[in-house]
């Protein structure tokens, strides 16, 4: 997989881009603000984009900008934004164009993980840490369709826009394949989502409400 890094620490950048290498993977640029991570992109079409969400030349959310910017130019390039912070004004928009992850650095704690996250959104899936996924779902009027769910199917719901099969819920859980399908389908019926085709499918589903919520 050929990858852009976008990252302003050195130290961090040059670990990303050796823990890449080390897994078989090309970095075909690793550079410092978010200017260059356009530029980047734009130069080497890669096949992932790995970006910090604090970046030069502001500092405050320049990453996640300058990913909104390309997933618009480039809707097909799957992102992964990685932070030490929370958040959502751009990272709404990304996710609900699917490919796309969002992982806290300081909760990422096996490289495996780490390394299947990418692989999960370089396949067209999602990687959200639950962190992110509780602060994108959280309900913001007294209408939210959320407001439907049970504490179970919200549970399952978060879960499902982590990427997570219906396996690694059960187990996640403690409960059954069977109970936890069950929770879908309830889930889908009372958000008013239609179920598509694919492998993908849960996760899409979860994405066209994020849309939809993100349009009010």
């Amino acid at each position: 997989m050929r990858i852009v890094i976008g990252e302003d620490s050195a130290l961090v950048r040059e670990g990303l881009a050796r823990l890449l290498i080390d897994a078989g993977h090309d970095v075909v640029a690793r550079v410092a603000d978010a200017e260059a991570v356009v530029r980047a992109v734009e130069e080497h079409s890669p096949d992932l984009l790995i970006a910090d969400i604090r970046m030069p030349p502001g500092m405050v959310d320049d990453g996640a900008r300058a990913a909104r910017e390309l997933r618009r130019t480039r809707p097909e390039l799957p992102i992964v934004l990685l932070s030490q912070h929370i958040e959502t004004t751009h990272s709404l928009e990304l996710v609900a164009t699917g490919s796309f992850g969002y992982l806290l650095k300081d909760r990422v704690l096996d490289v495996d993980d780490f390394l299947a996250a990418l692989e999960r959104v370089r396949a067209g899936g999602s990687a959200l840490d639950p962190t992110v996924v509780a602060s994108l779902l959280a309900p913001t009027r007294s209408a939210d369709p959320l407001a439907a769910l049970t504490e179970r199917e919200g549970e399952v719901l978060a879960l499902l826009a982590e990427g997570r099969s219906n396996a690694a819920i059960a187990r996640q859980l403690w409960t059954t394949d069977r109970t936890v399908e069950t929770h879908v389908r309830h889930i889908f019926a009372k958000l008013g989502l239609v179920d598509s085709e694919g492998d993908n499918r849960r996760v899409l589903a979860v994405l066209t409400y994020l849309r939809l919520r993100g349009d009010r």
